[in-house]
């Protein structure tokens, strides 16, 4: 008999053991769920940040080109000319 409480008794250990450990690893993964949580908000607002940083990049190129730069007049005689499409069909949109 004695024999068989020891292996219960191990055996109670061991799922003590087990059930301390799943409680543990419950946690650490609730705080990397958090941790990515926070880190793909970081992420968003550094994408939007970037976004905000090329617009006012291109904006610059355009204003630095129409200020006679030689470096970006193409690229800006083209969008100028996209513009101008644009406009030519909302007033072509307009006047149907």
């Amino acid at each position: 008999m004695s024999h068989i409480e020891d292996i219960v008794d191990s055996l109670e250990n061991k799922i003590s053991k087990v059930l301390h450990e799943i409680k543990l690893l419950k946690q650490t993964n609730l705080k990397l769920n958090e941790e990515l949580e926070r880190t793909k908000e970081k992420l968003q607002f550094k994408q939007l940040e970037l976004s905000t940083w090329e617009d006012k990049y291109d904006t610059l190129k355009m204003a630095n080109s129409m200020l006679g730069s030689d470096d970006n007049k193409r690229e800006t005689k083209l969008k100028i000319n996209a513009l101008i499409r644009d406009i030519d069909y909302c007033i072509a949109q307009l006047s149907d």
